[in-house]
């Protein structure tokens, strides 16, 4: 009668489930991260649109609410004042963009003020920023 002995085999990693845990994680924290965008503008009711994106890129944040008081980074700053307060947030070397909250129910003509103050500045990336519509 004839015994088969195997012979011990060694030990090794699997490197496929090893792999598929490494993209599941990757893929977790990249959506942590894009999930925790920065908002630094007033809370204002926005205006919805189909469109909506947030723009990360731009460094000011202007917020302007529904009775006309103006916001730079959330700190108040009267109209007549803007020009010179973006003027100064703004690098010489860099081209400074404006993330622009108005409040849905500002006129049509205080947004204008705001908007001509922001070109006085000499700055004219502005992005207005706006909810995304809920679909039906």
């Amino acid at each position: 009668m004839k015994i088969d002995i195997e012979r011990s085999r060694k030990p090794r990693i699997e490197m496929l489930p090893l792999i598929d845990i490494v993209f599941l994680l990757l893929v977790f924290f990249i959506y942590a991260m894009l999930s925790m965008a920065v908002h630094r503008g007033m809370p204002v009711n926005l205006p919805v649109s189909t469109a909506a994106e947030a723009d990360k890129q731009l460094v000011v944040s202007v917020t302007v609410k529904a009775d006309g008081t103006i916001f730079v980074d959330k700190e108040p700053v009267p109209l007549n004042r803007l020009a010179d307060r973006l003027k100064g947030i703004s690098r010489s070397g860099q081209q400074t963009g404006i993330q622009l909250f108005a409040d849905r129910a500002l006129s049509y003509q205080r947004l204008f003020h705001v908007l001509d103050q922001i070109r006085e500045a000499g700055l004219s990336r502005i992005s207005f920023q706006a909810e995304r519509e809920s679909s039906p």
